[in-house]
């Protein structure tokens, strides 16, 4: 399998906070090119290619759609040159003092989140995590540059560069869910010269952080057969319940829940075990809080799977992966590409 470190590492320093994604999709765009046979962008924004499939028209298709928007902030206003901000997405103020930052003004400006001294916050605000209202971006910019360089509205996303740890690990922030990105890509380089007898559709959709969007109009769009969202889930790590997180660099999580047909949760599983890759099985009750909701519930329905990547420091800057997990994420979805069957809808039926 072609290596994903580097693909990746590209991926989490294109910019694309939700609702302005297209930067990373030109990054998407240009890995996927050679991978599939068309490319077309959706109104809403969402990057949809297209593995044609071998049997007769009108072909079923499988759809495998990771979100490729990112947290980050936008600019609330300014004040003697300093930027009062916002947040895009979900944001933890406990880890955003002293973060580096990127301005997304007329130009790009370096900048850094800092915080008041506590004797100068209202009484009990400094007392502990301080409040996204009371935090402030500086460029180091005078205020009459800042003044005409930024406006409010204007974006600001993290800016640290990715970090390699120890055994095939990166440390880095938008992973959640450049790392599924990274995943759908890699089962299309497995794909690449493999016929498929379905179509295969892949979408690197838009705002999943601000409502799954772009999962609920892709699949109206696409109208595909069968769905799977790829997205991230919570990795296990120091002081967290195992009963709510799962091992990290040891395989992927299968979901189960009302969002998740049966006969697909029983056919990844299947596979995985054929396939020896490890997984566990990750209850998702209600809302499965990834693209499979939207992508379930377009049009007449559409039965959908989700396939997640464990994650450490979810919704921080300094996110981290295994890129262990993203390889068997990618082989298992490609070999389920591969293994559908012309009758296979006649064979699945919602029995739990």
């Amino acid at each position: 399998m072609p290596e994903i470190l580097p693909f990746l590492k590209t991926l989490i320093t294109s910019a694309g906070l939700s609702g302005h994604e297209e930067p990373v999709r030109k990054t998407i765009e240009e890995a996927w090119r050679p991978l599939v046979s068309e490319l077309h962008v959706s109104n809403l924004g969402s990057l949809h290619g297209l593995k044609p499939g071998v049997l007769p028209q009108p072909r079923p298709s499988l759809l495998l759609a990771a979100h490729m928007d990112a947290i980050g902030l936008m600019v609330r206003s300014i004040a003697d040159g300093l930027l009062r901000v916002t947040g895009v997405g979900g944001l933890d103020p406990r880890v955003l003092p002293g973060q580096l930052v990127t301005v997304h003004g007329k130009k790009d400006l370096p900048g850094v989140i800092v915080q008041p001294p506590a004797f100068l916050l209202p009484a009990g605000v400094g007392e502990g995590a301080v409040p996204l209202e009371h935090l402030l971006v500086d460029t180091g910019c005078l205020p009459d540059e800042v003044k005409e360089l930024v406006r409010a509205g204007d974006l600001v996303s993290f800016a640290q560069t990715p970090l390699e740890l120890g055994n095939d690990v990166l440390a880095g922030h938008s992973l959640d869910n450049r790392a599924s990105v990274a995943a759908v890509t890699a089962c299309l380089q497995i794909l690449r010269g493999r016929e498929t007898q379905w179509d295969v559709w892949v979408a690197a959709t838009v705002q999943e952080e601000v409502g799954v969007k772009g999962a609920i109009t892709s699949a109206f769009h696409l109208r595909p057969t069968l769905a799977v969202a790829v997205d991230v889930t919570f990795a296990s790590g120091p002081g967290s319940p195992d009963s709510q997180t799962f091992p990290f660099g040891k395989g992927v999580t299968l979901g189960w829940g009302p969002n998740i047909h049966p006969a697909l949760f029983q056919s990844f599983k299947e596979l995985a075990d054929r396939l020896e890759i490890p997984y566990k099985m990750e209850a998702m009750p209600s809302h499965s809080g990834t693209d499979a909701f939207g992508l379930q519930v377009a049009a007449e329905g559409i039965p959908t799977m989700v396939l997640s990547i464990p994650l450490r420091y979810m919704h921080t800057p300094v996110e981290v992966v295994a890129i262990k997990d993203i390889e068997r994420a990618g082989r298992l979805l490609a070999e389920f590409a591969a293994s559908l069957a012309p009758d296979f809808m006649e064979k699945i039926t919602w029995d739990d």
